[in-house]
């Protein structure tokens, strides 16, 4: 047999090989999905502290879902994450609320069904900023333009008489921001957390206010999920959501179990970890229509949107009010 024939049916075995074992997977993945007869709903998230209901849920709740099976998807931005949410490749995902109105009002079929949680949000400055005042002509970052931290931004800067563009804001990727306002990239942020939490646990930065302190029940990551799920399988649609509701229950406890979790699916130090439970709350995640409304006024106020969707168009409690 010469070199050529040699090579060309060994070229041959392992192809047919390759084939083989990918039939076999295939074959097996099948057989998986029959076996259990449940649908997968995928959910994207980023890794951050407010998402902390989605974790607890999936790790609690492993092969013991009834009506579905849930799949965690983790994105490393919110454009990537909404561009997945948009075109479907994912069902569902703990968001920006702001981003998922702005997809609405664009026509995308999405449903706010719970909120992810409350307060939490945290200006952090320099820790030589001492007034708002001090902010003027400096760099402030916000994760997005279409956030309640751009709007806590801008309420912050008008309840002391000063506009919007008496400082230079600028969209950073949430984990550079500790870094940025550390070398004085920045003089202050407010984001997600545990990203503020951080700063001011290495000391690089300081707790200059909280959220309710400027916006009462402010709305910001909410759970939305693609109102095909809501009418094509109802069922799991509403078993998913009420054990989100328990596992925002289980998350406000903040105990040891709770931490571990989080640590797992965030990385995250045992310090900033704690400091950004403090901030936060998960309990009574019910959207509430007042709030909500509020945040619509803002997002015309500020021009960054012409047509916000309703309560009515968005906001389907009906999942939660179940869940009570």
């Amino acid at each position: 047999m010469d070199k050529r024939l040699r090579r060309w049916l060994t070229s041959f075995i392992l192809l047919a090989l390759v084939i083989g074992l990918t039939a076999c997977g295939q074959g097996n993945a099948e057989k998986a999905g029959k076996e259990t007869g449940k649908p997968t709903i995928k959910i994207g998230y980023l890794p951050i502290t407010h998402a902390a209901p989605l974790y607890i849920e999936d790790e609690l709740g492993k092969g013991k879902f009834q009506h579905f099976q849930l799949e965690l998807v983790k994105f490393g931005s919110w454009p990537d994450l909404m561009d997945a949410l948009n075109t479907g490749k994912i069902d569902g995902a703990s968001v920006l609320v702001q981003l998922a109105m702005k997809a609405k009002e664009q026509g995308i079929d999405l449903k706010a069904v719970a909120l992810g949680h409350r307060d939490g949000n945290v200006i952090v400055t320099a820790n030589d900023i001492h007034s708002v005042n001090d902010l003027k002509g400096k760099n402030f970052a916000i994760p997005h333009k279409f956030s309640t931290h751009n709007i806590l931004l801008y309420q912050m800067l008008k309840q002391e008489g000063l506009q919007y563009t008496d400082v230079n804001v600028i969209e950073l990727p949430p984990a550079e921001m500790p870094a940025a306002l550390a070398e004085g990239r920045i003089a202050g942020y407010v984001v997600a957390e545990p990203f503020g939490a951080k700063s001011v646990v290495i000391e690089k930065g300081k707790a200059f206010l909280q959220s309710e302190e400027l916006w009462k029940d402010s709305v910001d990551c909410a759970l939305v999920v693609r109102g095909e799920l809501i009418r094509d399988n109802r069922a799991a649609a509403e078993e998913f959501i009420t054990e989100y509701a328990k596992a925002g229950e289980k998350a406000e406890s903040k105990d040891e179990q709770v931490k571990s979790i989080l640590s797992a699916y965030m990385n995250v130090e045992e310090k900033v970890l704690d400091l950004s439970l403090q901030w936060i709350a998960y309990d009574h995640l019910r959207l509430d229509e007042e709030a909500y409304e509020k945040l619509r006024q803002y997002l015309i106020e500020m021009g960054l949107s012409e047509k916000p969707p309703t309560f009515a168009e968005f906001v389907d409690n009906s999942f939660m009010d179940k869940a009570k």
